[in-house]
């Protein structure tokens, strides 16, 4: 998010769109490929070995199992194996869609601060330059500020930029879920920020939950702040491509499939973060009810009919966003499709009123927050049209839950 927090170079974008057929040349000589071969990760290597784990002198099943399986099992087990599974495999068990939520939680704990120690080691290692010593002690006092008392960790990769994700709210008891999909620029350091707090996934969460129990206080909600893909790292060929996306739009369905209950999830795409929801949209189960974008620099369609979901799909942009700027078409595999805003693209376009540029729909306040909170809450009537037609709001009825 950081580069798209600011004015960009759009004739980057343009270039991108203009250099389509060398990067298709580039795709297919294995060159991405390459970018990404590397050897085994901090949570690879617990998957290894839980693989090769036994409890009880029964092996362990399979980490890829589907979550009811996997649910299954941790419920056949004692509290004092559950813990054992905990601190054998920190990382495997924080990050296996399954495990019980208050499970992953506290693996992700023992995670973090082993993490934290190895980062607290690289900030002394000779071998590094100042730099990256630097960088070491920024990573450390993440994980330590990761595993402040209260904090809700439901996935946690240390491995390069790192992935992470975290609840607000009690997720088991919850009658509606959102969880908000981040954009370019988005990693273990940018997940949380002291200025520009609600540009970041934390501060986004955290201010949608609040505007949530405004809306409805009688209704239990739980927000997600997930930052679990591998995000585009500023204005290249990965943000104008679709690569990132169908990687994350994996996850974001594995995560949904795996949460617990079956209350309706609400989905909250900003920025590149919309290209992962539009991606993701047919493989998504039922019980996702909304998929609201905000900042979209498309859904890689040029129709919402063409996303294959039952849910509702909404979308908003503030006037001086930059975004608007983009071109809005797909060439040899750069670009994201045609402007979710647009009369012609089909989705329920909300006023984002009061939020200012690329990075405020989330500020408290604002007419954008107040919609999201209303659809968060199934108050879909009460939502802000960005037109006085209220066209928006058409053939929907529902309230908050009681």
């Amino acid at each position: 998010m950081t580069s798209f927090d600011t004015t960009p170079q759009l004739n980057v974008w343009r270039a991108l769109l203009a250099l389509a057929v060398v990067f298709v040349m580039l795709a297919t000589s294995g060159w991405t490929a390459l970018r990404n071969q590397r050897g085994d990760t901090p949570l690879q290597a617990s998957l290894s070995a839980w693989e090769h784990g036994r409890i009880d002198g029964l092996r362990l099943p399979d980490p890829q199992s589907r979550p009811t399986k996997l649910a299954r099992f941790f419920a056949s087990l004692t509290e004092r194996d559950r813990a054992s599974l905990v601190h054998k495999y920190p990382l495997a068990v924080g990050n296996m869609n399954g495990a019980p939520v208050e499970l992953r939680y506290r693996a992700n704990r023992i995670a973090l601060g082993q993490a934290r120690e190895v980062e607290r080691e690289r900030m002394h290692d000779s071998r590094l330059t100042a730099a990256g010593k630097h960088e070491a002690g920024r990573r450390m006092h993440r994980f330590e500020d990761l595993m402040e008392k209260g904090r809700h960790i439901l996935a946690f990769d240390p491995e390069g930029s790192g992935r992470v994700a975290e609840v607000f709210g009690d997720l088991r008891e919850a009658d509606r879920v959102s969880v908000v999909v981040p954009g370019v620029d988005t990693d273990l350091l940018t997940f949380q920020r002291t200025q520009r707090k609600y540009s970041a996934p934390v501060g986004m969460a955290e201010s949608l939950y609040a505007a949530e129990r405004a809306a409805s206080p009688s209704t239990r909600t739980a927000v997600i702040a997930w930052a679990d893909y591998t995000a585009p790292s500023g204005l290249g060929i990965d943000s104008a491509t679709a690569m990132r996306a169908e990687e994350g739009a994996v996850r974001l369905n594995t995560l949904v499939r795996a949460l617990p209950g079956s209350s309706p999830v609400s989905l909250f795409c900003h920025s590149y973060g919309s290209v992962v929801c539009g991606v993701a949209a047919h493989s998504l189960p039922g019980r996702v009810s909304d998929i609201a974008v905000a900042g979209s620099p498309g859904m890689r369609v040029e129709k919402a009919a063409q996303l294959h979901t039952t849910a509702r799909v909404w979308a908003m942009r503030d006037a001086d966003d930059w975004i608007q700027d983009v071109p809005y078409l797909e060439v040899g595999g750069l670009g994201h499709g045609a402007d979710p805003v647009s009369t012609g693209f089909g989705a329920r376009v909300l006023s984002a009123q009061g939020a200012k540029g690329h990075a405020g729909y989330f500020e408290p306040g604002t007419a954008s927050l107040m919609n999201f909170a209303e659809i968060g809450v199934g108050a879909y009537r009460s939502v802000h049209c960005a037109h006085e037609d209220g066209v928006c709001r058409t053939g929907l009825s529902g309230t908050a839950a009681a």
